[in-house]
């Protein structure tokens, strides 16, 4: 795919998540207008919005439920969204930007930054739970996925081996498998929930884009390794290198500089040879892996 005609897709992509999360958040209401107005300001107008245009070049596998497709959409970008909320609180990674933008316990509270994120959580799972056209038992499985991914099996898991792991030194098999559930757990969701949507997607199918996710995921934080060193300023109102700053172990300092870079590259080369059961429909995933590897930030 030329690169021309990915950045027009990924445009589109962005925007039309943009138009979805404008339509699915509450509306302001008088007596909880704070709390609906601090999650719209997290969640509009900022981000790569990486996980939804996953689930989006996904979903073109195969005939996607619309309606299910845009609440899909909307869920795994509230459940991000909710982590980042979460994380940069200062019990967590204590940020006061994101985005260019004061985080969300900076420009509000901290109490209502913890609203914000168990308001959005919850609203992804009632997205996913609305009725739709798909078997009972394949929504249900939509709604599992991203509970499993979010929760202690998943990405809160991997934030907890992440704190306490401050200051020690972890194998690579150990860091691996915390970034497979601090990070990989909802890109490999964001994959899973595109394919679940489409009705005419098989269980052979869903098993191999999963081996695709699971590569790109582990990719996405080797290179977010790898920028956090080389950008020694503030990138896009997210600081640089923090993780190196709190003493966190990381692939660079596991690897060095120029093996992690090459692992990353590694492993997209072996998320895209898991594409080959695909036709050109598969070309936005493979594009986004490519998209994954190339960032500057």
């Amino acid at each position: 795919m030329k690169s021309t005609d990915f950045l027009h897709w990924q445009k589109q992509a962005q925007a039309q998540t943009e138009l979805i999360l404008g339509r699915l958040l509450p509306d302001l209401m008088h007596q909880t207008a704070h709390l609906q107005e601090a999650m719209r300001y997290v969640a509009l107008n900022g981000g790569k919005r990486l996980r939804p245009m996953l689930v989006l070049a996904t979903a073109e596998l195969g005939q996607a439920d619309q309606e299910l497709l845009h609440h899909a959409v909307a869920a795994i970008e509230c459940m991000h969204v909710y982590s980042l909320v979460h994380d940069d609180m200062p019990e967590m990674d204590n940020d006061s930007l994101r985005h260019g933008r004061p985080t969300c316990h900076v420009q509000y509270d901290g109490a209502t930054a913890l609203l914000v994120g168990d308001a959005l959580q919850t609203l992804a799972f009632e997205l996913l739970s609305q009725p739709a056209q798909l078997p009972a038992l394949r929504q249900l499985r939509l709604i599992s996925t991203l509970a499993r991914a979010a929760g202690n099996q998943g990405m809160a898991g991997g934030q907890a081996i992440d704190l306490a792991q401050v200051g020690q030194e972890l194998t690579q098999t150990e860091l691996e498998r915390m970034h497979q559930l601090k990070t990989g757990a909802l890109i490999r969701a964001a994959v899973t929930l595109g394919a679940l949507v489409c009705a005419d997607i098989d269980e052979t199918a869903i098993s191999i884009l999963d081996q695709y996710a699971s590569r790109l995921g582990l990719a996405f934080q080797v290179i977010d390794d790898v920028l956090d060193c080389e950008q020694k300023s503030s990138v896009l109102g997210k600081t640089a290198g923090k993780d190196q700053k709190a003493d966190k172990p990381t692939y660079v300092k596991l690897m060095g500089l120029a093996a992690a870079r090459q692992y990353a590259e590694t492993l997209i080369h072996e998320a895209l040879a898991f594409l080959d059961h695909f036709d050109d429909r598969a070309d936005h995933l493979r594009a986004l892996a490519q998209f994954t590897i190339r960032r500057n930030h």
